[in-house]
């Protein structure tokens, strides 16, 4: 069965090997038969949240950017979700932190995300770099009852624009996307 898939790379900068990653597995879920769409927070106007609330009334943030159309438009009726990040002093990018933020409207609505993965890279390597990462993220994925976190993908050891390609992790995010 064909799922919709969303997978939504957090980095900034041009190519990232988090957003290497991310296409990686959009690559992987597309070979596979799944619909995927593919976001990138790089020209994107995201605000932080105010935490007034009034989206747990309305169902919509009081908030006018880009967050409000990626969390109405695409998370709200996406099957998976995938956040692709670049791992920050062993955590999530603030990009992807404040759009999470941003997703509060999804905690009263009908979401149909019930798988969500994590997709990140960091120059160190060593599980405990990407797992801070990985439990901010489940903080998150707990609030919403019909979903789990899925799975992650990690490359560790690079630096420099591009450095992921070829290695391993392109190769399990590839797996990851067709598995969906």
């Amino acid at each position: 069965m064909s799922k919709r898939v969303l997978v939504i790379s957090t980095s900034l900068r041009k190519d990232s090997n988090s957003d290497l990653l991310a296409r990686q597995f959009a690559r992987g879920a597309r070979e596979a038969g799944h619909e995927v769409d593919f976001v990138s927070l790089a020209d994107k106007d995201i605000r932080f949240c105010k935490s007034c609330l009034a989206c747990q009334t309305t169902g919509r943030c009081v908030l006018r950017d880009d967050a409000d159309a990626i969390v109405q438009e695409k998370m709200l009726h996406a099957d998976v979700l995938a956040f692709a990040t670049p791992i920050y002093y062993y955590e999530m990018s603030g990009q992807m932190k404040t759009l999470l933020d941003r997703a509060n409207p999804l905690y009263s609505a009908d979401y149909a995300f019930r798988e969500v993965w994590l997709l990140a890279c960091a120059a160190e390597e060593g599980d405990e770099v990407w797992q801070r990462a990985a439990e901010g993220l489940g903080g998150w994925v707990e609030c919403f009852e019909k979903a789990k976190l899925a799975g992650v993908v990690f490359g560790g050891g690079v630096t420099a624009p591009g450095e992921v390609r070829g290695g391993e992790a392109m190769q399990r995010a590839l797996e990851a996307g067709r598995t969906l």
